[in-house]
């Protein structure tokens, strides 16, 4: 089994004004995002620790944490240990200056909503 991108080890913004169809684009801490009310995040270690920075009150980002592993090429599963639900995610593409992800949904009933 390969290896996750090297890139793909830090924090991650949502960038959601360059979402496009059912992919959801991140980028780094540095990147001059336009003046937003809080944005969502995630952060992947190379440990396989990973931490999801949902909005919370007053827009100010939560902390979930997580873990991850590779399932398969460029595809994650990430685990919450019951704190919400898990979920997978297929890497679009990973460099070091953006990051694009598209949930993997299973099963007929499975809601097309994208991670946090």
């Amino acid at each position: 089994m390969r290896e996750p991108p090297p890139d793909l080890f830090r924090s991650w913004f949502h960038s959601y004004e360059e979402d496009h169809e059912d992919v959801r684009v991140y980028r780094p801490d540095d990147f001059p995002f336009p003046p937003a009310r809080g944005r969502r995040g995630m952060e992947f270690a190379p440990d396989g620790g990973f931490v999801d920075h949902p909005l919370g009150h007053g827009d100010a980002p939560g902390a979930v944490p997580g873990h991850w592993r590779l399932v398969s090429d460029r595809h994650l599963a990430l685990s919450f240990g019951g704190a919400r639900p898990d979920r997978e995610l297929e890497i679009v593409r990973c460099d070091e200056r953006v990051l694009q992800v598209r949930r993997l949904v299973q099963g007929p009933s499975a809601s097309l909503a994208m991670p946090s």
